[in-house]
């Protein structure tokens, strides 16, 4: 496996991050430090695959981390930076925002232009296709800045129409939060044990931090999707057992999910 880190574009500035020796020993400090986003506090390996996701579209890692979200455990953008990262592309030739109208009657545009095509791509948002999603009043920044929630959805589609290849298939955050919530699954197809057979309810207790961190290793070093698959198998029989707790279990599948993920985006060409 090769141990250079993906970069689309060289950042300007900022720390340059050689090999996955280098990005895995920052992703550490960057876990340990105030400086990490909420969801990426203690969880270095997250910090990792952010940088790894925002480096293959020309983001600097502290940007990666500031501008990359795992939602529903998928990859996704926030839309502030896909317009930053669009419009520093030298196929993009001009993006335009408007929004017409007020209350009910707002329209939200936007206009995306690539170089060399004749006709931009425009997307426009109403607050009735904002109803038909069953998004218009949804408590949040739907009901609080709805006005900006339309524009983000616009935009979103229209940077991924336009520059797909810009944006690596990355999913705005905002439009990625609206999703409906379902449980990630594994990109191979996994059997499911039977529960343990026991003579009285399994204790549950939680596994020691050095049982987690042997699991952790084991899954990160593992670069077959059929190993992948029996650690899964695996992380269910001992939850079963009552070896791992709830979060404890659920934290080593997600882990699992994203190692499958990255393993079959790798046969898609960048």
């Amino acid at each position: 496996m090769s141990t250079e880190i993906s970069t689309a574009t060289a950042p300007a500035r900022g720390l340059a991050l050689a090999s996955f020796e280098d990005a895995f020993r920052f992703s550490k400090i960057v876990a340990a430090s105030d400086f990490a986003p909420k969801d990426f506090r203690g969880k270095p390996e997250s910090c990792l695959l952010a940088i790894q996701h925002g480096a293959e579209i020309g983001l600097s890692p502290m940007q990666s981390l500031q501008n990359i979200a795992c939602i529903n455990g998928r990859p996704a953008i926030w839309g502030d930076a896909a317009l930053a990262v669009a419009m520093a592309s030298p196929v993009c030739e001009y993006v335009r925002e408007t929004i017409d109208g007020d209350g009910e009657a707002m329209v939200a545009t936007c206009e995306a232009k690539r170089r060399g095509y004749e006709k931009p791509t425009v997307v426009r948002f109403s607050v009735a296709d904002a109803k038909k999603a069953g998004l218009w009043g949804k408590s949040g920044p739907w009901s609080q800045y709805s006005r900006r929630m339309l524009q983000l959805r616009a935009r979103g589609f229209a940077l991924r129409d336009a520059f797909p290849d810009v944006l690596r298939g990355l999913v705005t955050a905002e439009e990625a939060q609206d999703y409906t919530t379902a449980t990630p699954t594994p990109s191979v197809t996994v059997s499911q044990p039977e529960p343990v057979a026991t003579s009285e309810p399994a204790t549950v207790k939680a596994a020691s931090l050095d049982d987690m961190a042997k699991a952790k290793k084991a899954i990160n070093s593992t670069r077959d999707l059929g190993k992948l698959a029996d650690f899964h198998a695996t992380v269910v029989e001992r939850h079963q057992a009552g070896f791992y707790s709830d979060d404890q279990a659920n934290e080593l599948r997600n882990l699992i999910d994203v190692a499958c993920e990255v393993l079959n985006t790798k046969a898609v060409p960048a």
